[in-house]
């Protein structure tokens, strides 16, 4: 973002303690301006607990809780419960607010320009229509800038004119969008705190065609779909094997309180251990980490052992575990959550990390191990609770693979 732009947007953040209105409590419509227009649209809904602010992310059936809203005067702050991403915002005389929303990445801080203004509006203005002959799986291509494409799979439901679903690619979805059909064309966005995604398309009976995908302030990518309702995804793209003569994990890493711990532990040995490798950027890690966390606590005592390794956006130790001790607290993680110290982005992260693997290739990722100390599979990608089938068809595989393991002598 230009300088000028950034400071204009500071201009009016009041630090005073003088006191002032409550924000208005309901529905609000929140807007990420992006310069061509083509906004990321999401709602929230605004209560006060115990005379404190609090806000729920809307997108589809999900409602994403954040706590941490703070009121100085006529400033706001807002810090998602995840992902370093948080919102800087100036109460206006109407009671809307205006700002910018901040999110930490592996170089410069994304910062995008922020509105919101209370009122029961729907997220897309456009007039919908009922869509019902969008329901069910659509084979999908993104095209790239470069003109080399990507699959996906976009699982779409409607009801009246509300739209709703997700896409899946091989490295992971993109969780719970949101948006409305209009009769020849559809509108989905989503916004949970690192992703921020709005798509737009014509829709011609069993084709989606024209689609164009806006990521961010500035990303965009052209996208068609076909209907297919056995369409499904080749996972060869994420896939991790051992190398030969290779059977064993050999790690040890710090963990959130700086005690190292490594997987020849007395804690794992002789049971069924899931290794998760993630990184608090990560989305999809945050929904793999909420459900591997309620496993554990309904299954440790079968003998069931985990221990995630994090590959965060830096090697700054401080930083990594101020991210990831907001995963630990929020999913309530029992397991050791441990700082590898490589970046998610360095190209060697698999040799510094655990070299008895081919390359890591997607986050997040799941190795099994056994009551015997050897690899007995690996998962590559993870399909969430935004997919539907997809996501209790990964639950029903990860439960068989445990009850297996458990079996073994």
């Amino acid at each position: 973002m230009r300088k000028g732009i950034l400071s204009a947007l500071l201009i009016g953040f009041s630090f005073s303690q003088t006191s002032a209105q409550q924000l208005a409590t309901g529905m609000w419509k929140a807007q990420l301006l992006r310069e061509d227009g083509h906004h990321i649209v999401f709602n929230f809904d605004l209560r006060y607990e115990k005379k404190q602010p609090f806000i729920r992310v809307h997108n589809a059936e999900e409602r994403l809780e954040v706590r941490s809203v703070k009121t100085s005067g006529d400033s706001v702050f807002i810090d998602m419960p995840f992902f370093e991403s948080s919102f800087k915002l100036a109460r206006q005389a109407d009671g809307s607010l205006k700002g910018i929303w901040v999110k930490g990445t592996t170089g410069a801080d994304v910062v995008m320009p922020f509105e919101a203004r209370p009122g029961n509006e729907s997220r897309f203005s456009q007039k919908g229509i009922d869509g019902a002959g969008l329901n069910g799986r659509w084979e999908m291509s993104f095209i790239r800038k470069n003109g080399t494409s990507r699959p996906a799979i976009a699982e779409l439901s409607s009801k009246g004119t509300q739209l709703t679903g997700s896409i899946l690619t091989p490295t992971g979805d993109y969780r719970y969008l949101d948006g409305v059909t209009t009769g020849d064309s559809i509108f989905l966005s989503t916004f949970d705190g690192s992703h921020a995604y709005r798509f737009e398309a014509a829709w011609k009976g069993d084709r989606i065609e024209g689609g164009v995908f806006y990521s961010g302030p500035v990303f965009t990518e052209s996208f068609s779909a076909v209907r297919n309702d056995t369409a499904n995804l080749s996972m060869d793209a994420v896939s991790i094997f051992l190398k030969p003569g290779q059977d064993r994990l050999d790690f040890r890493f710090p963990d959130l309180d700086g005690k190292m711990v490594g997987i020849n532990d007395g804690r794992f040995r002789n049971k069924v251990v899931v290794v998760q490798l993630m990184g608090s950027w990560c989305p999809n890690c945050m929904d793999e980490t909420n459900y591997l966390s309620d496993y554990y606590k309904k299954n440790k005592k079968r003998g069931v052992e985990m221990v995630s390794l994090a590959y965060e956006y830096s090697t700054d130790p401080i930083r990594s575990r101020n991210s990831l001790k907001k995963f630990q607290q929020r999913f309530d993680v029992q397991y050791p959550m441990l700082i590898t110290g490589v970046t998610s982005s360095d190209t060697l992260r698999t040799e510094k990390t655990l070299p008895q693997l081919t390359p890591i290739k997607s986050f997040p990722s799941t190795i099994f191990i056994g009551k015997d100390g050897r690899v007995k599979k690996i998962h590559g990608g993870f399909f969430g609770p935004g997919t539907g089938e997809h996501y209790t068809k990964y639950k029903q595989e990860f439960e068989e693979t445990i009850n297996t393991l458990l079996e073994e002598e």
